[in-house]
C-alpha cells in the first residue's frame, strides 16, 4: 500500500488538504516539548517530511494568546507555500484583547490582521470562526469574511462548534446575499464523542461541505497508552483532564484494544481508519508534541481501512448515545 498521506478536497471547495492534519494547539503550550521554537520546528519538520501539510491553529493557542501562531510564523519561514494554513478567530470564552463583538466586522478585521502578522504570511488558506457569536447577525460576519476573500487575505472560510441549525442558517444566508460560503465545519468527533452524527454531519453532507474532527483521539484515550489501571503522569489527561480517565467506558475500550490486536493494528490506526471512512470527512486533525507522534499519525492515514462489517462492529462497541433532547 502506498504510504504517502493522501489529499482530500475540503467539501466542494478547491482546497486540497492532507487526510491527516496537524493540530497546533500544543505549540507554545507550557509544559510540553513544543513550548518553544525548537520544539515547534522539530514537529513541523516531521510533519512536512511525512506529508502532513494541513496545519490548524487558532489565535488563542499557546501559553498566551497568539503564541502558537507566532512560533509557526517563525518555523515556516521560507516554506509557507508547502502548507495549507488554517487558523481561527473569535472564541467566545477567551479574551485576546480586541474590542467588539467577536463576529462583528471590526473585530474580524483586527483579528485577521493580527494573525497575518504573527504567522508572517500574506494570506490564510482557511479562516475559521472558532465559536458562534449569538449577538452578531450572521450576515454581518459573512459580509466581513467575504471582503477578506475578495482582498486575498484569506482563501476560504470555515466555522467551528456550529450546531446543525447554525450551519443551515449560515449556508442559506450566504446564498441569499451572494457571499462566500463557509466551506468546512470543525467539531469534536471521535469514537467516544459521536454527537456530531445527529445534526452536524447531516448538515455538512446536505450542503457538500468538508468536515474536520477535533480531539479525534479523545485526549489520548484512543491511543492505547491509557488503561483502567494507569494514566501516564506526563499526559495532558493526568495534568488537566483526569475526569476523562475516571469516567472512560473501559469495557468498550478494552474490547476495542482486543479488536485491534486481532487485526494487528494499533488503536491509533484503527481510530484513524474509522474516521477516514466517514462520509464528508476531509482531514483528521490530531495534535502532537513529538516527531514520533506526527509520524505515527501520518502512517495511520493509509495503514488500515475497515470493511463494512468492521464498521458495524465498531458501531456496536461505541454506539451513538441517546439524544438528551429526546426526553
Amino acid at each position: 500500500m502506498d504510504d504517502a498521506v493522501p489529499t482530500r478536497r475540503l467539501g466542494s471547495s478547491g482546497l486540497l488538504v492532507s487526510a491527516v492534519g496537524l493540530g497546533c494547539n500544543n505549540f507554545g503550550r507550557a509544559g510540553t516539548p513544543t513550548h518553544d521554537l525548537d520544539g515547534t520546528v522539530a514537529v513541523l519538520d516531521a510533519a512536512l517530511d511525512a506529508g502532513v501539510t494541513f496545519l490548524d491553529t487558532a489565535d488563542i493557542y499557546g501559553a498566551e494568546p497568539g503564541l502558537s501562531e507566532t512560533l509557526m510564523g517563525e518555523a515556516l519561514r521560507g516554506r509557507r507555500d508547502r502548507v495549507v494554513l488554517a487558523t481561527k478567530f473569535g472564541h467566545s470564552a477567551v479574551d485576546i484583547g480586541l474590542p467588539g463583538a467577536k463576529g462583528s466586522r471590526s473585530y474580524i478585521r483586527r483579528a485577521v490582521e493580527s494573525s497575518l502578522e504573527r504567522l508572517q504570511t500574506d494570506w490564510i488558506d482557511l479562516y475559521q470562526m472558532h465559536t458562534p457569536d449569538p449577538g452578531t447577525p450572521i450576515d454581518e460576519t459573512l459580509d466581513a469574511l467575504a471582503d477578506l476573500v475578495r482582498e486575498g487575505k484569506i482563501r476560504y472560510i470555515g466555522h467551528s462548534n456550529f450546531s446543525g441549525w447554525q450551519i443551515a442558517e449560515a449556508e442559506l444566508t450566504a446564498r441569499a446575499r451572494g457571499d462566500a460560503p463557509f466551506v468546512s465545519a470543525q467539531n469534536q468527533y471521535s469514537l467516544l464523542a459521536r454527537a456530531a452524527e445527529r445534526e452536524v454531519l447531516p448538515a455538512v453532507r446536505r450542503y457538500d461541505r468538508g468536515f474536520l474532527p477535533y480531539f479525534p483521539l479523545h485526549n489520548g484515550l484512543l491511543t492505547g497508552k491509557f488503561t483502567r489501571e494507569h494514566v501516564p503522569a506526563d499526559s495532558r489527561v493526568a495534568r488537566e483532564r483526569r475526569h476523562l480517565w475516571e469516567r472512560a467506558p473501559w469495557d468498550a475500550l478494552d474490547a476495542f484494544r482486543a479488536f485491534c490486536e486481532e487485526r494487528s493494528v494499533t488503536m491509533v490506526e484503527a481510530t484513524f481508519g474509522w474516521l477516514l471512512a466517514q462520509p464528508a470527512l476531509s482531514s483528521v486533525i490530531a495534535g502532537a508534541t513529538s516527531a514520533d507522534q506526527v509520524r505515527a499519525n501520518a502512517a495511520a492515514a493509509t495503514s488500515w481501512r475497515p470493511s463494512e462489517t468492521e464498521l458495524e462492529t465498531l458501531d456496536t462497541l461505541f454506539p451513538l448515545p441517546a439524544d438528551p433532547a429526546a426526553g
